[in-house]
């Protein structure tokens, strides 16, 4: 089984904790704002279509968004496989603050853009303004979803299903590749 794992990064109160258990289907903690403390790993699993059917699982890391966890970065960047920024696009600190969170997790961690997945999460009764976002460079040419539980999850859910795939096969080609290196 292939085992991958996925970081859920991103400020404190931005909505980390709630996408990682729409995603994985988790009810813990539904309805109460309890920041997390440290790291909260929930798994996932799924069929893998280029793998004759073969399951996935991937073990979802939804990461303290406090900096006092800041010495344990390293330890919870360890062996990731893609990166999923989640924000509250209402709160002007925020959009300043993932350009770190992408700094230390993608950039110095030597992931490409595409492992990288940015999510713009609008709270119950925001002003949900999906249109006028803009974001610095490196940050805008990052995939960008919007996410509301009040909306339509079904597209979120779409999103991340294409995200997951999308790091799977990136998995599949690095392992074969890393295969072919030991048979020659």
């Amino acid at each position: 089984m292939l085992k991958v794992k996925i970081l859920f990064v991103g400020p404190s109160e931005a909505g980390k904790s709630v996408l990682a258990n729409f995603l994985s289907e988790s009810t813990e903690g539904v309805g109460n704002y309890i920041p997390t403390q440290g790291v909260r790993i929930l798994e996932y699993e799924m069929q893998h279509e280029n793998s004759k059917g073969a399951e996935c699982r991937f073990e979802l890391w939804d990461c303290g968004g406090d900096k006092k966890f800041e010495s344990c970065w390293p330890a919870l960047m360890k062996d990731s496989h893609g990166v999923i920024i989640v924000f509250n696009p209402d709160l002007p600190n925020h959009v300043k603050e993932i350009e770190t969170w992408y700094s230390c997790f993608v950039q110095q961690q030597q992931l490409l853009d595409s492992q990288c997945l940015l999510v713009a999460h609008h709270k119950p009764g925001s002003a949900a303004d999906t249109e006028n976002l803009t974001l610095p460079s490196p940050l805008n040419r990052l995939q960008l979803v919007h996410f509301s539980l009040e909306d339509d999850p079904e597209d979120v859910w779409m999103e991340f299903v294409k995200y997951l795939k999308s790091i799977t096969n990136l998995v599949n080609e690095n392992r074969d590749r890393e295969e072919m290196l030991i048979i020659t």
